[in-house]
């Protein structure tokens, strides 16, 4: 299928009844009870990479392993991650977005539950790459489970709802993660994981409705599955609107997986401080988000996307300037991650949306290959750039910029290529 006419506008689908799957009968929950619990999934990703951060040097001394090889664990991680998101929508559109997320959390449980009590550096690999391709289950299949359910302004404020509760999660996962070492050890991290993990997993049992009923579920064989992915990444559109939120999220984790080196080497901060860096990445997302929210409906998505990149810019270039003048220091090196989560956070549901509705027929493989973008993305930024700019604080302001100008360069071609197949359609 070919993608709408405008693909910025968003078709007005109606809300889609959503069935009780027998026996078990689902206890069904407010919008804003729904937006709790697939940011209650969202949040393995973050807690799953920032909670053992700070735990680094006990690995390292407790596994006899080099801080290369503790490192490799959060590249493993990110590989398998940007592995399976391919494929966790696609699984949702042919088998149900509930069953996939179940399936998904008893996975992640037992990788869990594996990476606490790992013996060796390879074991933790092991069990890091089965949280990995179960991880981003929630993420994948929650947003096409928000655009089953709503559409235009609803679907945009549910998603910027997902994202504020969501975003507790990288500024609380360091912290905890920072306390759990000095009060216990780095397997605590992982248990208490687990348990979440559990929790998690009866909650959706009892509450996670089924919003793909089997009427409306596509093939999955080869040739539909490569027709949806040839159709998908074949698509210039969904490279450019894609590639916005992508870059955009690469330029904020150059900052958290560059944490251990930034923090205590740049910075002299100890395990129990890096939320002198996550608190105000944090707060960014969630005001941006929230502004977001209160924008849907009021201001177009070119108007909210604009608008973020300006604060963005505004970051990077304070960001550059103030790096360029003086040596790091807090609260200047930090503060600019709060102006540039903010605007990235007013951008994502937009554009989110925008590739969403490029395929309307088989969203959840379309969140798939949108996630899988920003993972792979993410996973060169952890394996390769980070530690390649990370011996300087104004490389990694330089590196963030670099991500932001890209973005932005993508959003504007995007608009560009509509308005020449715009022009195209009206001709003769």
């Amino acid at each position: 299928m070919l993608p709408p006419s405008d693909p910025d506008q968003l078709p007005k689908d109606p809300v889609v009844p959503v069935p009780l799957p027998a026996p078990h009968k689902i206890v069904m929950l407010s919008a804003g009870g729904l937006a709790t619990l697939l940011a209650g999934l969202s949040m393995l990703g973050p807690f799953s990479i920032d909670a053992y951060l700070p735990a680094f040097p006990q690995i390292m001394a407790n596994l006899h392993a080099s801080s290369i090889e503790v490192q490799q664990t959060l590249t493993a991680y990110m590989l398998a991650f940007a592995g399976m998101v391919l494929w966790h929508g696609a699984l949702s559109d042919a088998f149900g977005r509930r069953n996939v997320i179940l399936v998904a959390l008893v996975v992640f449980a037992i990788g869990t539950f594996g990476c606490a009590a790992a013996s060796t550096v390879h074991y933790l690999w092991v069990f890091r790459i089965m949280q990995g391709v179960s991880a981003g289950a929630g993420v994948v299949v929650g947003r096409a489970i928000i655009r089953d359910l709503y559409s235009d302004a609803p679907a945009a404020r549910l998603l910027s709802m997902v994202t504020m509760i969501f975003s507790i999660a990288p500024a609380l996962a360091p912290v905890l993660g920072g306390w759990i070492v000095t009060w216990f050890d780095w397997r605590a991290i992982f248990l208490a994981l687990c348990a979440y993990t559990v929790l998690l997993g009866w909650v959706c049992w009892k509450h996670l409705p089924e919003t793909v009923p089997p009427a409306r579920r596509q093939p999955f064989n080869p040739r539909f599955l490569a027709q949806s992915y040839g159709a998908i990444f074949s698509s210039f559109l969904f490279h450019m609107k894609a590639g916005v939120t992508a870059l955009n999220f690469a330029g904020l984790f150059l900052y958290i997986t560059a944490s251990p080196v930034l923090l205590p080497e740049h910075l002299g901060l100890g395990p129990s401080q890096f939320a002198w860096l996550f608190v105000p990445t944090v707060s960014g997302i969630f005001l941006g988000s929230m502004a977001a929210n209160r924008m849907a409906g009021k201001k177009s998505f070119e108007s909210q996307i604009l608008l973020g990149f300006a604060f963005m810019l505004g970051a990077v270039a304070f960001n550059v300037a103030y790096h360029l003048q003086y040596p790091p220091a807090l609260p200047w090196t930090v503060l600019p991650m709060f102006f540039f989560t903010f605007g990235s956070s007013i951008i994502a549901p937009g554009a989110t949306l925008l590739a969403l509705d490029l395929f309307p027929h088989i969203r959840g493989t379309v969140a798939s290959c949108q996630s899988f973008v920003s993972t792979l993305l993410g996973a060169v930024v952890a394996g390769v750039i980070a530690p390649a700019l990370s011996h300087s604080v104004l490389a990694l302001a330089l590196g963030q910029a670099g991500f932001a100008l890209l973005a932005l360069a993508f959003w504007t071609t995007s608009r560009h290529y509509r308005r020449i197949q715009a022009r195209k359609r009206q001709q003769p």
